[in-house]
């Protein structure tokens, strides 16, 4: 407003907004700039000059601004805007609100990048995904909706980390001056990136790499997601107990954990519109092993002639695990399969370690080959691999 004082600009201008923003404001108008106040409130209605203005509550206010609101707006060509800065994790009112809205444009305010204990009424990169995800899951946000960051702080990761996060999502950040052209093929970037959202993503790294936090991160603008689990229970291993519930803690609402080792029959029934998460084939490959029983081979040589037993064993594992290629080669749904690199530490003491190591690089190497994309966690960094 203050600039608008000093460049003299002449035109009339609502300034809209609830009754103690716009007090704020008061002092930036110049005494003869045709600027007229237009006090809102969430659930208010305006026509101006044909745009249609729906007032949304916001989580964001204090004493000196009032509540605040966002802005659902109607062009007089039928265009729609969800203008969604500033606040915190949307109200379920205002979710609610837009339900089937199919929005063209959403610029949604993600002020704290990383810092997550920032205690504001604000959206960061941990809780953006779960704005977009819930506005997903009414019809508001749609494959063709350009979703851009706005509002972005110093928090944030270098521009190039930020757009391959945000990308994840189906959204991205723009330079400030863009001109934003609905219905433009470049409108906005395919959930997943640049690749489809049929892709097939194969996630390996070594343990506590990050490799299940990020496969996770990049579907956590989904609405709903099944969350395959391979673990099995141990109830009398409380380390692992412990574990399996800090993984449980951490998956979105609206996610569908099964726990299950009958990955080739999940991958196959699997469609095209609920992505699938499995964490992770190094533990199916231990169950999977046991199931076969390959472990009554006590040198570790698949075919072994000196084991009874060995043999038959052996074409049991084999063809699970071809079945298992097969259902990945052939799934239907955007999916991420998570997987353990051990053979690049020291040589298992073992045969029975030595022979699960082989057994998971020759899986690996056969999943990562019918992959249409493969990353390696290194240090919770994300490597592509060709």
């Amino acid at each position: 407003m203050l600039f608008r004082a000093w460049a003299g600009r002449p035109e009339p201008l609502d300034l809209v907004g609830p009754a103690e923003a716009l007090e704020v404001f008061r002092d930036w108008v110049g005494p003869d700039d045709p600027v007229r106040p237009v006090v809102v409130a969430a659930g208010d209605v305006l026509d101006l000059d044909g745009y249609v203005v729906r007032v949304l509550a916001a989580a964001h206010g204090d004493a000196m601004t009032g509540p605040g609101v966002l802005y659902d707006v109607t062009t007089p060509d039928g265009g729609r805007l969800l203008y969604a800065t500033d606040t915190g994790p949307l109200p379920a009112q205002t979710v609610e609100s837009v339900r089937g809205r199919a929005f063209d444009v959403v610029l949604l305010e993600e002020s704290f990048g990383d810092r997550l204990d920032h205690g504001t009424d604000h959206l960061d990169l941990a809780t953006f995904p779960l704005a977009v995800a819930a506005l997903r899951a009414v019809g508001a946000v749609t494959g063709s909706t350009d979703v851009v960051a706005v509002h972005l702080g110093h928090r944030n990761p270098p521009l190039a980390q930020l757009q391959a996060r945000l990308g994840a999502w189906g959204a991205r950040a723009v330079p400030d001056g863009t001109r934003l052209l609905t219905g433009a093929d470049d409108a906005q970037p395919a959930r997943g990136g640049t690749s489809s959202p049929g892709r097939r993503t194969l996630v390996l790294g070594g343990a506590r790499s990050g490799k299940s936090a990020w496969a996770e991160a990049q579907l956590a603008a989904e609405p709903a997601v099944t969350y395959v689990a391979t673990s099995g229970e141990r109830p009398g291993d409380k380390e692992w107990v412990d574990r399996v519930a800090l993984h449980r803690a951490r998956r979105p609402p609206g996610w569908t954990t099964v726990e299950s080792t009958d990955l080739a029959a999940l991958l196959r029934d699997a469609v095209s519109g609920q992505p699938l998460l499995v964490d992770c084939v190094s533990l199916w490959l231990a169950a999977a092993a046991d199931e076969a029983g390959i472990w009554s081979c006590v040198h570790g040589t698949a075919g072994c002639a000196d084991c009874t037993g060995a043999a038959a064993a052996d074409a049991k594992m084999a063809a699970t695990c071809d079945e298992l290629v097969a259902a990945w080669r052939g799934t239907r749904a955007r999916a991420f399969l998570v997987s353990n690199e051990v053979g690049s530490g020291v040589v298992p003491a073992t045969a029975s370690g030595r022979r699960y190591r082989d057994e998971l690089g020759r899986r690996n190497a056969r999943l990562a080959a019918e992959s249409d994309s493969v990353v390696m966690l290194v240090a919770g960094r994300a490597l592509a691999l060709a």
